[in-house]
């Protein structure tokens, strides 16, 4: 970031100094893990406002140089959208200015995306970049309704993020949660279609949150030659004798009688649950926690 918008002691020292730190980065996550077993570098512009043109340029140059994935925001506010105008008057719309410099490509993870225009999903799906939906941050906000399935239906990867910064939670699982909220919110302001499905967000917050990243052939799935990157989540049975009855199990807010069906089940573990239903967690394939 070395836009003077920001504060003195909020931004790069200079344009130099930013790609340079950038560079060193790179180098030392190429040092500590080359073969990205679990850490990969990412360029990230923090949003278009937050830099000058040269340093998006650049930016641009070195992601593509580096070959690696690149974040930003777009969209989040109305404001910010017409401070992007401001800044950038030349650009045709917020998604141009990360396109006019390279930087809207395969390789580009939008976070927010809220108030897109036809144009811009258009562009966006034309570039096959990916969207990041933070429900919890643009509620958390009162940024706007991100309208996802609008964009699942022009074409357009979406996965879930966290922005925690803006929201109360690190959890994708909460995540997943508040966006079937959101898309229930604008199914009851008149678009029916807009409403997510538990499938659905649970695709969003596996399946979708991998694509997004790269990672699709490798993570979010369970199929042979994946990696083991799972949670084992168990859920309290409720005895005929009720609650506190001897052999009730004692998992966490989520309660099963016996009559549910299993999707049903994981209907409730996607409203009710938390952490503590979690058990066991394995990440490639090994086991960094048990209770």
């Amino acid at each position: 970031m070395d836009s003077d918008i920001n504060a003195e002691y909020y931004r790069d020292e200079s344009l130099e100094s930013a790609i340079e730190n950038t560079r060193a980065s790179i180098n030392h996550i190429e040092n500590v893990d080359p073969n990205h077993d679990l850490i990969r570098p990412i360029i990230t512009p923090r949003f278009a406002p937050s830099c000058t043109s040269k340093l998006l340029k650049q930016l641009g140059q070195l992601a593509l140089e580096a070959d690696i994935l690149s974040q930003t925001h777009i969209s989040e506010n109305k404001n910010e959208i017409e401070l992007v105008k401001r800044l950038f008057p030349d650009a045709e719309h917020y998604a141009g200015v990360y396109d006019d410099y390279g930087l809207l490509t395969p390789r580009m993870i939008l976070a927010h995306a809220v108030h897109l225009s036809a144009e811009e999903r258009r562009l966006i799906k034309m570039r096959k970049a990916k969207i990041s939906h933070c429900p919890i941050s643009n509620t958390a906000l009162s940024s706007g309704l991100c309208p996802v399935r609008q964009l699942l239906d022009d074409g357009i990867t979406v996965g879930l993020g966290t922005d925690v910064s803006g929201g109360y939670s690190p959890s994708i699982l909460e995540a997943a949660r508040q966006a079937s909220m959101v898309s229930r919110t604008l199914a009851m302001n008149g678009d029916e279609r807009a409403k997510l499905s538990v499938e659905e967000v649970l695709y969003l917050a596996t399946r979708g949150g991998a694509k997004v990243v790269g990672l699709e052939n490798e993570i979010g799935g369970f199929e042979v030659g994946m990696q083991w990157d799972a949670q084992l989540v168990r859920l309290a049975t409720v005895s005929d004798s009720g609650p506190g009855a001897q052999g009730m199990h004692h998992e966490g807010p989520v309660d099963i009688f016996g009559w549910e069906a299993w999707e049903e089940k994981v209907a409730k573990w996607v409203f009710c649950g938390d952490d503590r239903n979690t058990r066991k967690v394995w990440v490639k394939g090994r086991l960094v926690l048990q209770i």
